[in-house]
């Protein structure tokens, strides 16, 4: 079963944030609580968790602005 990656609100007024970077590849294998990607909201860099282990299947481009909820990738 596919895990989906969304773009979480880490803050109270965060509607939006800049993808910044994925910190592993596609297709790479990830663990659950490791660093996943970067994103980049309110002039700060927040690198986030991944919330699951497996494979991921990247989605999300670097440097695109992506709404609180959006699908950035899976995990498989």
């Amino acid at each position: 079963m596919a895990y989906e990656i969304i773009l979480p609100k880490i803050g109270f007024s965060m509607n939006e944030a800049v993808f910044s970077e994925w910190l592993v590849a596609d297709g790479g294998t990830v663990k659950e609580g490791d660093p996943l990607y970067a994103i980049e909201s309110d002039k700060s860099t927040q690198e986030i968790e991944s919330p699951a282990s497996g494979t991921l299947r990247i989605n999300a481009e670097p440097g695109t602005t992506y709404q609180v909820g959006d699908i950035l990738g899976t995990i498989d």
